[in-house]
Protein backbone atom coordinates (compact mmCIF):
# COMPACT_ATOMS: atom_id res chain seq x y z
CA UNK A 1 0.00 0.00 0.00
CA UNK A 2 1.71 3.57 -0.81
CA UNK A 3 1.61 6.37 1.66
CA UNK A 4 -1.44 7.83 -0.77
CA UNK A 5 -3.49 4.97 -0.04
CA UNK A 6 -2.73 4.88 3.38
CA UNK A 7 -3.88 8.75 3.96
CA UNK A 8 -6.68 8.14 1.56
CA UNK A 9 -7.84 4.98 4.16
CA UNK A 10 -7.30 7.30 7.30
CA UNK A 11 -9.76 10.03 5.57
CA UNK A 12 -12.58 7.80 4.97
CA UNK A 13 -12.27 6.44 8.42
CA UNK A 14 -12.58 10.18 9.75
CA UNK A 15 -15.08 10.88 6.77
CA UNK A 16 -17.66 7.87 8.27
CA UNK A 17 -16.49 8.51 11.83
CA UNK A 18 -16.19 11.62 12.66
CA UNK A 19 -12.76 12.22 15.16
CA UNK A 20 -11.98 15.35 16.97
CA UNK A 21 -9.03 13.69 18.07
CA UNK A 22 -7.74 13.15 14.62
CA UNK A 23 -4.63 14.92 12.53
CA UNK A 24 -5.14 18.70 13.90
CA UNK A 25 -8.70 19.47 14.43
CA UNK A 26 -6.78 23.53 15.74
CA UNK A 27 -8.27 25.02 12.80
CA UNK A 28 -9.65 28.59 13.74
CA UNK A 29 -13.89 28.28 13.74
CA UNK A 30 -14.30 31.74 12.39
CA UNK A 31 -18.17 32.53 13.08
CA UNK A 32 -17.99 35.63 11.33
CA UNK A 33 -22.19 38.02 11.60
CA UNK A 34 -24.79 35.73 10.24
CA UNK A 35 -22.54 33.02 10.02
CA UNK A 36 -23.27 29.42 11.52
CA UNK A 37 -21.26 26.67 11.93
CA UNK A 38 -23.19 23.80 12.65
CA UNK A 39 -21.26 21.03 15.10
CA UNK A 40 -20.66 18.30 13.29
CA UNK A 41 -18.42 20.62 10.97
CA UNK A 42 -16.79 21.83 14.23
CA UNK A 43 -16.15 18.07 14.56
CA UNK A 44 -14.51 17.31 11.27
CA UNK A 45 -12.59 20.52 11.65
CA UNK A 46 -8.75 18.60 10.12
CA UNK A 47 -6.98 21.48 9.68
CA UNK A 48 -3.46 23.44 11.27
CA UNK A 49 -4.75 26.80 11.01
CA UNK A 50 -7.07 29.05 9.03
CA UNK A 51 -7.35 29.64 5.35
CA UNK A 52 -10.12 32.02 5.65
CA UNK A 53 -8.82 36.16 5.58
CA UNK A 54 -11.29 38.66 4.77
CA UNK A 55 -8.17 40.18 2.64
CA UNK A 56 -7.95 37.51 0.45
CA UNK A 57 -11.93 37.47 -0.25
CA UNK A 58 -13.52 40.93 -1.96
CA UNK A 59 -15.43 41.54 -4.58
CA UNK A 60 -16.81 37.59 -4.60
CA UNK A 61 -13.59 35.77 -5.79
CA UNK A 62 -13.48 32.76 -7.63
CA UNK A 63 -12.18 29.94 -4.95
CA UNK A 64 -10.77 26.86 -4.86
CA UNK A 65 -10.46 24.30 -1.49
CA UNK A 66 -8.41 21.43 -2.01
CA UNK A 67 -9.09 18.34 0.54
CA UNK A 68 -12.97 19.60 2.01
CA UNK A 69 -13.04 17.65 5.16
CA UNK A 70 -16.34 18.34 6.55
CA UNK A 71 -17.43 21.17 4.73
CA UNK A 72 -15.99 24.03 7.45
CA UNK A 73 -13.89 26.18 5.15
CA UNK A 74 -15.59 25.81 2.32
CA UNK A 75 -18.76 27.18 4.40
CA UNK A 76 -16.69 30.24 5.77
CA UNK A 77 -15.54 30.73 1.95
CA UNK A 78 -19.15 30.77 0.10
CA UNK A 79 -19.95 33.60 3.00
CA UNK A 80 -17.90 35.76 0.67
CA UNK A 81 -19.07 34.42 -2.53
CA UNK A 82 -23.15 33.83 -2.76
CA UNK A 83 -23.22 32.45 -5.73
CA UNK A 84 -24.07 28.82 -7.60
CA UNK A 85 -20.60 27.26 -8.17
CA UNK A 86 -18.60 30.22 -6.83
CA UNK A 87 -16.02 27.75 -4.37
CA UNK A 88 -15.04 24.35 -5.71
CA UNK A 89 -14.09 21.70 -3.58
CA UNK A 90 -12.07 18.67 -4.57
CA UNK A 91 -11.50 16.03 -2.61
CA UNK A 92 -10.26 12.20 -3.64
CA UNK A 93 -12.23 10.58 -0.85
CA UNK A 94 -15.68 10.13 -1.79
CA UNK A 95 -17.02 9.18 1.66
CA UNK A 96 -15.50 12.51 2.63
CA UNK A 97 -17.65 14.80 -0.04
CA UNK A 98 -20.72 12.64 0.65
CA UNK A 99 -20.16 13.73 4.63
CA UNK A 100 -20.28 17.37 3.05
CA UNK A 101 -23.55 17.31 1.12
CA UNK A 102 -24.64 16.39 4.36
CA UNK A 103 -23.40 18.78 6.49
CA UNK A 104 -23.72 21.67 3.76
CA UNK A 105 -28.05 20.01 4.75
CA UNK A 106 -27.35 21.22 7.86
CA UNK A 107 -25.71 24.86 7.41
CA UNK A 108 -28.57 25.50 5.18
CA UNK A 109 -30.97 24.69 8.17
CA UNK A 110 -28.63 27.05 10.31
CA UNK A 111 -27.68 30.11 8.01
CA UNK A 112 -30.70 31.66 6.02
CA UNK A 113 -28.29 32.98 3.40
CA UNK A 114 -26.57 29.91 2.57
CA UNK A 115 -27.64 27.30 -0.61
CA UNK A 116 -25.47 24.29 -1.10
CA UNK A 117 -25.34 25.10 -5.09
CA UNK A 118 -22.86 27.52 -3.83
CA UNK A 119 -20.48 25.37 -3.06
CA UNK A 120 -19.68 22.99 -6.74
CA UNK A 121 -17.80 19.32 -4.83
CA UNK A 122 -15.68 17.77 -7.44
CA UNK A 123 -13.78 14.12 -7.35
CA UNK A 124 -10.44 14.67 -7.87
CA UNK A 125 -6.94 14.86 -6.45
CA UNK A 126 -4.40 17.75 -5.92
CA UNK A 127 -2.14 16.27 -7.91
CA UNK A 128 -4.75 16.23 -10.99
CA UNK A 129 -7.09 18.75 -10.40
CA UNK A 130 -10.21 18.88 -12.09
CA UNK A 131 -9.96 23.02 -12.99
CA UNK A 132 -9.18 25.52 -16.30
CA UNK A 133 -6.22 27.26 -16.57
CA UNK A 134 -5.87 30.54 -14.88
CA UNK A 135 -9.56 30.11 -13.06
CA UNK A 136 -9.40 30.52 -9.86
CA UNK A 137 -8.80 34.26 -7.83
CA UNK A 138 -7.92 32.48 -4.48
CA UNK A 139 -7.10 28.56 -3.92
CA UNK A 140 -6.70 26.95 -0.36
CA UNK A 141 -5.08 23.86 1.08
CA UNK A 142 -5.12 22.99 5.26
CA UNK A 143 -2.55 20.60 6.27
CA UNK A 144 -2.83 18.33 3.07
CA UNK A 145 1.00 19.65 1.53
CA UNK A 146 3.04 18.15 4.60
CA UNK A 147 1.47 15.02 3.36
CA UNK A 148 2.80 14.86 0.11
CA UNK A 149 6.44 13.56 -0.30
CA UNK A 150 8.94 15.88 -1.98
CA UNK A 151 7.99 14.77 -5.98
CA UNK A 152 4.19 14.73 -5.42
CA UNK A 153 4.57 17.97 -3.80
CA UNK A 154 6.01 19.46 -6.68
CA UNK A 155 2.96 18.43 -8.43
CA UNK A 156 0.42 19.40 -6.44
CA UNK A 157 2.04 22.80 -5.73
CA UNK A 158 2.43 23.15 -10.22
CA UNK A 159 -1.31 22.15 -9.92
CA UNK A 160 -2.32 25.07 -7.81
CA UNK A 161 -0.30 27.53 -9.59
CA UNK A 162 -1.67 26.83 -13.30
CA UNK A 163 -5.19 27.13 -12.32
CA UNK A 164 -5.01 30.56 -10.52
CA UNK A 165 -5.72 33.68 -12.43
CA UNK A 166 -2.38 36.04 -12.83
CA UNK A 167 -2.09 37.41 -9.26
CA UNK A 168 -4.37 35.34 -7.46
CA UNK A 169 -3.51 34.09 -4.29
CA UNK A 170 -2.40 30.25 -2.77
CA UNK A 171 -3.29 30.10 1.34
CA UNK A 172 -2.53 27.60 3.35
CA UNK A 173 -1.82 26.25 6.97
CA UNK A 174 0.99 23.28 7.15
CA UNK A 175 2.70 21.77 10.07
CA UNK A 176 6.58 22.25 9.69
CA UNK A 177 9.88 21.02 11.63
CA UNK A 178 12.99 22.84 11.51
CA UNK A 179 14.66 19.96 13.68
CA UNK A 180 15.97 16.97 11.66
CA UNK A 181 13.58 13.43 11.36
CA UNK A 182 14.91 10.33 10.87
CA UNK A 183 13.80 7.90 8.46
CA UNK A 184 11.41 5.61 10.45
CA UNK A 185 9.31 8.65 11.04
CA UNK A 186 9.76 9.87 7.57
CA UNK A 187 8.11 6.81 6.16
CA UNK A 188 5.80 5.78 8.75
CA UNK A 189 2.62 6.44 6.38
CA UNK A 190 0.27 6.62 8.85
CA UNK A 191 1.95 9.54 10.72
CA UNK A 192 2.44 11.43 7.38
CA UNK A 193 -1.52 11.04 6.95
CA UNK A 194 -1.93 12.67 10.31
CA UNK A 195 0.27 15.58 9.54
CA UNK A 196 3.41 14.66 11.73
CA UNK A 197 6.06 13.05 9.98
CA UNK A 198 5.64 14.83 6.49
CA UNK A 199 6.67 18.03 7.96
CA UNK A 200 9.49 20.60 6.39
CA UNK A 201 11.62 23.28 7.72
CA UNK A 202 10.18 26.85 6.19
CA UNK A 203 12.77 27.33 4.01
CA UNK A 204 12.45 24.29 1.89
CA UNK A 205 8.51 25.03 1.96
CA UNK A 206 9.37 28.23 0.80
CA UNK A 207 11.51 27.10 -2.06
CA UNK A 208 8.96 24.86 -3.26
CA UNK A 209 6.63 27.53 -3.81
CA UNK A 210 9.09 29.71 -5.24
CA UNK A 211 10.48 26.96 -7.45
CA UNK A 212 6.94 26.60 -8.68
CA UNK A 213 7.31 30.31 -10.16
CA UNK A 214 5.01 32.03 -7.21
CA UNK A 215 6.72 35.78 -7.00
CA UNK A 216 5.76 36.80 -3.86
CA UNK A 217 5.31 34.80 0.18
CA UNK A 218 3.89 35.97 3.12
CA UNK A 219 4.27 34.10 6.50
CA UNK A 220 1.29 35.60 7.70
CA UNK A 221 1.63 33.17 11.13
CA UNK A 222 4.11 30.66 12.97
CA UNK A 223 2.64 28.67 15.97
CA UNK A 224 2.81 26.18 18.39
CA UNK A 225 1.64 22.79 16.86
CA UNK A 226 2.68 19.01 18.42
CA UNK A 227 5.06 17.43 20.27
CA UNK A 228 6.90 14.06 18.54
CA UNK A 229 8.26 12.54 22.21
CA UNK A 230 10.33 9.96 22.78
CA UNK A 231 8.18 7.59 24.70
CA UNK A 232 5.25 7.10 21.74
CA UNK A 233 7.57 7.94 19.17
CA UNK A 234 10.59 6.50 17.15
CA UNK A 235 12.46 9.21 17.93
CA UNK A 236 15.74 9.59 20.08
CA UNK A 237 14.96 13.02 21.25
CA UNK A 238 11.86 15.22 21.20
CA UNK A 239 10.62 17.07 18.39
CA UNK A 240 9.10 20.26 18.41
CA UNK A 241 6.35 21.29 15.30
CA UNK A 242 4.97 24.11 14.41
CA UNK A 243 2.05 24.94 11.82
CA UNK A 244 2.36 28.05 9.66
CA UNK A 245 -0.10 30.06 8.01
CA UNK A 246 1.41 31.24 4.35
CA UNK A 247 0.17 32.85 1.24
CA UNK A 248 2.25 32.18 -2.05
CA UNK A 249 0.72 35.04 -4.43
CA UNK A 250 1.09 34.06 -8.70
CA UNK A 251 3.00 37.45 -9.10
CA UNK A 252 5.81 37.51 -12.12
CA UNK A 253 8.88 36.38 -10.65
CA UNK A 254 11.10 39.62 -9.95
CA UNK A 255 14.60 39.30 -12.20
CA UNK A 256 16.62 39.38 -8.78
CA UNK A 257 14.55 36.69 -7.25
CA UNK A 258 11.11 36.36 -5.02
CA UNK A 259 9.96 38.83 -2.61
CA UNK A 260 9.52 36.57 0.79
CA UNK A 261 8.17 38.12 3.78
CA UNK A 262 9.04 36.85 6.85
CA UNK A 263 7.95 39.71 8.91
CA UNK A 264 10.72 41.66 9.22
CA UNK A 265 10.40 45.77 9.21
CA UNK A 266 13.28 48.54 8.92
CA UNK A 267 13.16 51.71 10.90
CA UNK A 268 15.11 54.70 10.20
CA UNK A 269 16.10 56.97 12.38
CA UNK A 270 18.63 59.51 10.98
CA UNK A 271 18.80 62.81 10.62
CA UNK A 272 16.55 63.59 7.99
CA UNK A 273 13.10 63.36 7.25
CA UNK A 274 12.93 60.14 5.68
CA UNK A 275 15.97 58.06 3.56
CA UNK A 276 15.25 56.72 -0.01
CA UNK A 277 17.26 53.79 -1.42
CA UNK A 278 16.56 54.92 -4.98
CA UNK A 279 15.13 51.70 -5.57
CA UNK A 280 11.11 52.13 -5.01
CA UNK A 281 11.76 51.85 -0.91
CA UNK A 282 11.45 55.19 1.14
CA UNK A 283 11.83 54.82 5.10
CA UNK A 284 9.79 57.72 7.12
CA UNK A 285 11.61 58.67 10.01
CA UNK A 286 10.67 56.70 13.03
CA UNK A 287 7.98 54.65 10.98
CA UNK A 288 8.30 50.67 10.75
CA UNK A 289 8.04 49.87 7.17
CA UNK A 290 7.55 45.89 6.68
CA UNK A 291 9.49 44.32 4.11
CA UNK A 292 10.58 41.13 2.16
CA UNK A 293 13.83 39.70 3.29
CA UNK A 294 15.59 40.68 0.13
CA UNK A 295 15.26 44.39 1.05
CA UNK A 296 16.00 43.23 4.56
CA UNK A 297 19.38 42.29 3.14
CA UNK A 298 20.06 44.82 0.14
CA UNK A 299 19.32 47.38 3.65
CA UNK A 300 21.79 45.75 5.77
CA UNK A 301 24.08 46.19 2.60
CA UNK A 302 24.46 49.58 2.99
CA UNK A 303 26.34 49.48 6.32
CA UNK A 304 23.91 52.79 7.94
CA UNK A 305 24.44 53.27 11.32
CA UNK A 306 20.61 54.80 11.28
CA UNK A 307 18.41 51.84 9.95
CA UNK A 308 17.30 48.99 12.26
CA UNK A 309 16.08 46.06 10.63
CA UNK A 310 14.12 43.49 13.11
CA UNK A 311 14.80 39.80 12.95
CA UNK A 312 11.95 37.57 11.32
CA UNK A 313 8.65 37.39 13.01
CA UNK A 314 7.05 35.06 11.13
CA UNK A 315 4.15 37.32 11.03
CA UNK A 316 2.99 39.45 7.97
CA UNK A 317 -0.06 41.16 7.53
CA UNK A 318 0.42 42.90 4.10
CA UNK A 319 1.47 46.51 2.99
CA UNK A 320 5.61 46.58 3.27
CA UNK A 321 7.83 47.43 0.57
CA UNK A 322 6.78 45.32 -2.51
Amino acid sequence: MSYLETTHDVYKEAALTPDVGLCCTTNPIWELPGLKIPKIMQEMNYGCGSTVHARDLTNSPKMLYVGVGGGMELLQFAYFNRQKGGVVGIDVVDEMLEASRKNFVEAEAQNDWFKSEFVDLKKGDALHLPVEDNSIDVAAQNCLFNIFKADDLKKAIAEMYRVLKPHGKLVMSDPTCEQPMNDELRNDERLRALCLSGSLPISEYVKALTDAGFGTIEIRARKPYRILDTKNYPTDELIYIESIEVAAIKDPMPADGPCVFTGKAAIYYGDGPYFDDKAGHILLKNQPLAICDKTAGVLASLGRDDIFISESTYHYDGGGCC
